[in-house]
C-alpha cells in the first residue's frame, strides 16, 4: 500500500473537495505523459491503478520475436526468458501477483523471511508471438519527464478546483449570497464570497450607498461564468429580483408558496412596488408581507438602506390592478384597453400630484408594474375632454363624503392613510410640496358614482 500517496490524496479530497478518483486519473495521465516524453510514444504502455491502496503498475506490452526491429514494441525470445518478477514475502498472500508466501519463498531459499523481496525467473515460459508485459520503473524517467508529469497533476488539480467552485456558485445563480467587502477598485467594489471573489460594478450599485471594508452585505447573483481564470460571478444590488429574494427569505408565506409575488417594479435606492397574491383565501397577502407592526417589511427596508416599498394586491382585472398600482392616490375611474396595453385614469383634482408622484415616479412605477401605458387626468381635465359629464360635480355632491383627520391636526404629515407604503417618506409628503402647500390630509374619500 502506498500510504504516503493515499494520505496526500485524502487530504486534497477533504480540503479542495476534489474526488480521489479524479486525482488518481490525473496521476495516471501524468505517468502516460512522462512515458511519452521518455520513450517518444505510449501506444503499448499501460497503467494499472488500485483505487483502494493507491498502488500502481506501469508496464509496456512487447511481442516476442527472433530479431528485434523495434525496441519499444518487440523483445527477443532470449530476453523474454530472462525476465523475472519481484514478489514480497508475506505470511498470508492477498495478491498472488505481488506477494509470495513464506513457505514458498523458503523452497527457493531457506534464508528468506517475511518482508524480503524475491526475484522469480520467468525463463522458458514464453514462445515466439507471445505478448510480454515488461515492467517500467518510473524512477528511471529523466528530470524533464518527471517535471512534465508534475505539471500535468498540478494542472488537473487547478482545473478541478475551478470546476468545484464554479459548480458551487452556479447553484446559487438567481439567489442571494452574503459577502464581505474587501476594497474599492476604482468605482467598483471587490466582494469576498468565501471560496471566490466577485466584483460589484458601478452599474449594479445603488446610488448613494457607501461600503466599508469588512462590512457584510447581501448580493443578488445575476450570472456565473466559467472562465480560464476561474468562475466570474456577476452580482447586483439593483436587480428587481433582489427584493423578491429578500421577501422569500423574510416572509414564510412567500417562501412556502402560499403568497406569490406576481410582479415587481423598482427604482433602486428610491422606491419599489410589488404586487402580491394569496393562494389561500384565509391569508392576507399584503398583511403577510408587512408582518406584525411592519416587522417583516421593515427588515427588508433596512437591508435596502431606507428604500421605500409599496405592497399592493394583485388582480387579474387590469383596471383594478392599475388602481391598486397608483396607491396611495385615490382613483375615480380606470378605462383599460388590454389589446393596446393603454389605460386612461381619472383622479380627484387634489390627488393628481399624488398619483403622478415626485418627478412622475409613482405613475412610472405603476406603468412598469402593470405593463400598461397610463394616462392620468384630474376631474377638471376629464370634464373638459368630455370623459365626465359637465354636471358631474352636481351629480356627485350627494355622494361624496368628506373625511378629515382629527380636529386638532397640527399640519404635520401623518402617513397612517397609506397602509401599504413603507419607508422613510411617503407620496403624501411629495404631493404636499407640489400642491403649493395644500394639506394632503384634507382628502375626499369617494364612493362609487354612476354617470
Amino acid at each position: 500500500m502506498n500510504t504516503e500517496l493515499l494520505k496526500a490524496l485524502n487530504m486534497l479530497e477533504k480540503e479542495k473537495d476534489i474526488s480521489k478518483e479524479t486525482l488518481l486519473e490525473a496521476i495516471e495521465s501524468s505517468l502516460l505523459n512522462a512515458c511519452k516524453v521518455h520513450f517518444g510514444k505510449i501506444d503499448n504502455i499501460k497503467v494499472i491503478m488500485d483505487k483502494e491502496t493507491c498502488d500502481y503498475k506501469l508496464y509496456t506490452e512487447k511481442t516476442v520475436v527472433e530479431e528485434v526491429e523495434d525496441n519499444l514494441e518487440q523483445i527477443s525470445l532470449e530476453d523474454a526468458n530472462n525476465l523475472f518478477v519481484e514478489k514480497v514475502v508475506v505470511r498470508e498472500v492477498e495478491d498472488t501477483l505481488e506477494q509470495i508466501s513464506l513457505e514458498d519463498a523458503k523452497k527457493i531459499n531457506k534464508q528468506y523471511k517475511a518482508g524480503d523481496v524475491v526475484r522469480i525467473s520467468l525463463g522458458g515460459r514464453y514462445e515466439l508471438g507471445d505478448i510480454v508485459q515488461v515492467p517500467i520503473k518510473s524512477k528511471s524517467f529523466g528530470r524533464i519527464a518527471a517535471q512534465n508529469a508534475k505539471n500535468v497533476i498540478l494542472q488537473k488539480i487547478r482545473e478541478e478546483e475551478r470546476k468545484v467552485i464554479y459548480d458551487q456558485y452556479f447553484e446559487k445563480e438567481k439567489d442571494i449570497v452574503t459577502g464581505v467587502v474587501q476594497r474599492y477598485v476604482g468605482r467598483n467594489v471587490s466582494i469576498n464570497l468565501g471560496k471566490a471573489d466577485a466584483m460589484l460594478t458601478e452599474n449594479e450599485q445603488v446610488k448613494g450607498e457607501i461600503f466599508k471594508p469588512t462590512e457584510r452585505i447581501k448580493l443578488y447573483v445575476v450570472e456565473v461564468k466559467d472562465t480560464t481564470k476561474g468562475p466570474k460571478i456577476l452580482v447586483s444590488r439593483t436587480h428587481p429580483d433582489f427584493v423578491k429574494r429578500l421577501f422569500e427569505a423574510e416572509v414564510t408565506e412567500v417562501r412556502s408558496g402560499i403568497v406569490e409575488i406576481k410582479c415587481i417594479a423598482r427604482e433602486a435606492g428610491s422606491r419599489t412596488k410589488i404586487a402580491v397574491w394569496s393562494n389561500d383565501p384565509d391569508v392576507d397577502p399584503v398583511g403577510a408581507c408587512v408582518g406584525m407592526n411592519g416587522a417583516r417589511v421593515n427588515a427588508i427596508v433596512d437591508e435596502l438602506r431606507g428604500e421605500k416599498i409599496d405592497i399592493i394586491n394583485w388582480s387579474d382585472n387590469p383596471a383594478i390592478l392599475i388602481e391598486n398600482a397608483l396607491s396611495p392616490a385615490k382613483v375615480i375611474s380606470v378605462m383599460a384597453d388590454p389589446d393596446e396595453k393603454t389605460a386612461s385614469v381619472i383622479v380627484p383634482d387634489h390627488q393628481l400630484s399624488l398619483a403622478i408622484g415626485k418627478e412622475g415616479q409613482n405613475a412610472r412605477l405603476a406603468a412598469k408594474l402593470t405593463k400598461y401605458k397610463i394616462d392620468i387626468k384630474n376631474e377638471t381635465q376629464a370634464i373638459e375632454s368630455g370623459e365626465l359629464p359637465e354636471n358631474y360635480m352636481e351629480l356627485s355632491e350627494g355622494v361624496y363624503e368628506e373625511e378629515m383627520y382629527e380636529e386638532d391636526y397640527s399640519g404635520e404629515y401623518d402617513d397612517s392613510y397609506s397602509e401599504d407604503s413603507y419607508g422613510e417618506d411617503a407620496y403624501a409628503e411629495d404631493a404636499y410640496m407640489e400642491n403649493e402647500g395644500k394639506d394632503p390630509a384634507e382628502e375626499i374619500v369617494f364612493e362609487e358614482v354612476e354617470e
